[in-house]
């Protein structure tokens, strides 16, 4: 859950702050998911990786108690079309960073979910899991 704060801040952070950094929109790709058993529970403090295929480098995180996890990936808008894959537990899957690179405004990422052996991409709900994630009074 402090990963998943930490990374909560780091957005807010990020959208509030003026000027240019590496943690503004534009060099961040954001995956987030939830991982759950075979009988659809979630399955907490599982770790979660998300490497990029260029370069080898891996970004880490730890699902929370409902089995919720994040990883911003530091992407530029050059990074277009680059593979990263993501693995939990002993399962991976390829997902292709897809966005506008001309689009400043909206947040970049997908959403991977976890349901028993099986990796499914659903980026469609990225932006609506994001949505109710930021607006979520709960800690």
């Amino acid at each position: 859950m402090i990963r998943v704060l930490a990374a909560l801040a780091l957005l807010l952070a990020a959208a509030a702050a003026p000027g240019r950094a590496e943690h503004e929109l534009f060099y961040r790709y954001t995956i987030l998911g939830y991982v759950k058993d075979p009988a659809g529970k979630p399955v907490p403090g599982q770790r979660v990786e998300v490497v990029r295929d260029k370069t080898g480098f891996s970004y880490l995180s730890e699902t929370d108690a409902a089995g919720f996890f994040i990883v911003i990936a530091r992407l530029g808008d050059e990074s277009v079309g680059e593979r990263l894959t993501v693995r939990i537990g002993d399962h991976r899957v390829g997902v292709v960073a897809q966005f506008d690179a001309a689009n400043h405004t909206d947040e970049r990422g997908t959403r991977v979910d976890a349901e028993g052996a099986r990796l499914l991409e659903r980026s469609v709900w990225f932006r609506s899991t994001l949505i109710k994630l930021l607006s979520d009074p709960k800690p």
